[in-house]
C-alpha cells in the first residue's frame, strides 16, 4: 500500500490483549489495529526498526513499566480530529477526562458528540490514549476496542495487571 509514493509497512504481534498490528509510513507510526480489525491489504508486512520500537514500547506499557510513548505519530484525520487527539494526548497516565472537558479544551464545549466520534476514529488507540476519555458521569461509554478493553487499560493505569 502506498501513500504519496511511500510504502506503508505493517507488523503484527501477539500481545496480552490479542493480535495487534501497527503501521508506519515515512518514519512515523500511522495506525494501531486491534484484534479482528481489517488490515491494509496492499501493505508491506515486515518489521522495520520503527515498528520494532513501537511494539517494544507497547509491551513495556502493558507490563506497567511505561507511562508515556516516545514515538513519532502521524494519525490521519481532519483538523478538528487532530485538535481533539492533541488534547487527548495531554491526559496524564492514570488520569481521565470527560468528553465535555475535551470539547471545551478544543474550543467548542457543545461538540461532545464530535469528540466521541473523533475518539472512535482515532487511528492510534493506546498511543493516543482515548481510553482515558469518559462520559461526564464517569461512564466508560464506547471504545473502538470494546468497553472491556477500555476498562482493562484504565485498570492497568491504576496499578492493576491486565
Amino acid at each position: 500500500m502506498e501513500r504519496g509514493g511511500e510504502e506503508i509497512n505493517v507488523a503484527i504481534r501477539e500481545m496480552v490483549i490479542g493480535r495487534i498490528a501497527i503501521a508506519e509510513l515515512g518514519g512515523s507510526i500511522t495506525n494501531l489495529f486491534f484484534p479482528g480489525e481489517p488490515l491494509p491489504v496492499a501493505a508491506a508486512y515486515r518489521e522495520t526498526p520503527l515498528l520494532q520500537e513501537a511494539f517494544s514500547q507497547l509491551e513495556s506499557y502493558f507490563s506497567g513499566k511505561r507511562r508515556a510513548f516516545a514515538l513519532r505519530l502521524a494519525p490521519a484525520g481532519t483538523l478538528f480530529m487532530q485538535r481533539i487527539w492533541h488534547h487527548v494526548t495531554l491526559i496524564p497516565y492514570g488520569s481521565t477526562a470527560s468528553y465535555q472537558e475535551i470539547a471545551t479544551l478544543a474550543g467548542n464545549p457543545q461538540a461532545v458528540r464530535a469528540v466521541g466520534m473523533a475518539n472512535h476514529r482515532n487511528p492510534l488507540p493506546i498511543f493516543i490514549p482515548c481510553h482515558r476519555v469518559l462520559g461526564k458521569d464517569g461512564s466508560l461509554s464506547g471504545y473502538r476496542g470494546g468497553v472491556a478493553l477500555k476498562q482493562a487499560l484504565l485498570l492497568l493505569e491504576g496499578g492493576r495487571a491486565l
